[in-house]
């Protein structure tokens, strides 16, 4: 009876994402049409609650664990609370934005109280930190405007922060990432990364001739060069191509932009003569069953689960996750398509993409050069990690150690791709005030004449 059920429920919880995954593209046909789009936001959320309370229903059925009761309720609750406090604060925030954001989080708490409740629950902790700090984002945008005059600020907290993991930070396959505050293990190249796609867009909205782009290079290349020293090669390659991105779209000269991926290409091939980890990572990507008892085991246990799980999984519990390395971290696509399935996992990147386009979207809109900027660094950060992270899961590239934002267990992670949210969210609120204003104007004008 419980095999009948954890059947049924896997077929479920695909059609429930799937009609989700629809709808986050579905509803850009109604662009203009509030009414419609309501209903379409209201239809997804209602999605999202029905395939959380199956996934908790399937995991309590198969394991009798009476702490998942609780944690489940306690997951709705911050969900609920999540998007019931932006309504309340922020009536014009976006709705899809939102919608994915607890979407993915939701995934997220899925897969990893199905891998690890110890890690789900700190995650849980994490997801509430997370949610008050993103909620005060929008506010401190709508009332500040000296963000983009702390250029030198930004290069000194940057710099200073990577310089110290550099130095004194722990390693972990073979790079130095994190540093422990007491009972906190923090992985400041996460925060960092913001920081620095504020510093290239203060340095680029004004100017853009040759001086201003070399200065921005000179020292977008310290940053990179301190997560080289730390062997966060994987970091380096995120924050390069962010600048190169963001570059491109301030000067719109392709030359700077070709020059910069024939410098990655050469950058990539030092970096694999140099380190050792890097070697043992692109060998287990060309041929992972060579070295399976050794750097190819995780690349290797990571296709199993992935070609065992098929098109439509084998359900919550029944899959192996826990023999894949780094399972809730860097391969926790892995465990979602064994489980889940590889339509749910295909749904799962189509969500990540309407996120990217509902950023790009949203950069295309505003008018100041600072923000614009500030959003298309942000969504390409956010798209180049989905793509390395699935990507080295997937063995398409070699695995660079990058988590999945939002679904991924790992509290800097978390943290800083909920700040990045609330950025778009409040980026997304200054325009729909900056064309309401303009509404206002043109009434006003009209009434006059």
């Amino acid at each position: 009876m419980i095999h009948l059920i954890v059947q049924a429920s896997k077929y479920l919880m695909i059609f429930l994402f799937l009609v989700y995954t629809f709808e986050c593209f579905h509803v850009f046909k109604f662009e203009g049409e509030e009414e419609e789009q309501k209903h379409i936001y209201h239809v997804q959320r209602t999605l999202l609650f029905l395939f959380h309370f199956d996934a908790f229903l399937v995991l309590y059925i198969t394991t009798k664990n009476f702490q998942l009761i609780g944690f489940y309720l306690m997951q709705v609750i911050i969900i609920a609370a999540i998007i019931g406090t932006y309504h309340l604060f922020y009536k014009h925030a976006s709705e899809l934005v939102l919608n994915n954001m607890c979407m993915l989080l939701t995934i997220g708490f899925v897969i990893l109280t199905r891998i690890s409740f110890e890690k789900a629950f700190r995650q849980f902790i994490f997801v509430c930190a997370g949610f008050v700090i993103s909620l005060l984002i929008p506010m401190v945008l709508q009332n500040m405007t000296l963000f983009r005059k702390l250029t030198w600020v930004y290069v000194i907290i940057g710099i200073g922060a990577l310089g110290v993991v550099a130095v004194a930070g722990q390693t972990s396959y073979g790079a130095k990432l994190s540093l422990s505050i007491g009972p906190l293990t923090i992985q400041p190249s996460e925060f960092v990364k913001i920081i620095f796609v504020m510093f290239i867009a203060s340095m680029l909205y004004q100017r853009q001739d040759f001086h201003q782009v070399m200065v921005t290079s000179i020292f977008s290349a310290v940053f990179v060069l301190m997560l080289v020293a730390s062997k966060d090669l994987g970091g380096a390659l995120l924050y390069f191509f962010t600048y190169l991105v963001m570059v491109y779209v301030a000067t719109r000269r392709f030359v700077y932009f070709g020059g910069g991926i024939l410098a990655m290409i050469v950058a990539s091939l030092l970096g694999y003569r140099l380190f050792d980890h890097v070697q043992a990572r692109v060998q287990a990507w060309s041929n992972p069953l060579a070295v399976i008892d050794g750097a190819g085991y995780q690349v290797c246990q990571s296709l199993f689960a992935i070609g065992t799980g098929g098109w439509f999984g084998l359900g919550l519990g029944q899959g192996l996750p826990e023999k894949i390395p780094v399972v809730t971290k860097d391969f926790v696509f892995a465990a979602i398509s064994e489980e889940l399935g590889g339509v749910f996992a295909l749904c799962l990147i189509m969500v990540c993409v309407s996120c990217f386009f509902m950023i790009m979207n949203v950069a295309m809109k505003l008018r100041d050069n600072y923000y614009r900027l500030t959003a298309v660094g942000l969504g390409t950060l956010y798209a180049l990690q989905v793509f390395l992270t699935i990507g080295g899961v997937i063995k398409f590239i070699p695995s660079t150690g990058v988590t999945l934002p939002l679904v991924s267990y790992g509290g800097s992670s978390l943290l800083s791709t909920m700040i990045v949210f609330g950025i778009i969210q409040g980026l997304y609120i200054m325009q729909f005030d900056g064309r309401t204003q303009k509404k206002e104007q043109k009434r006003r004008r009209g009434r006059k004449e």
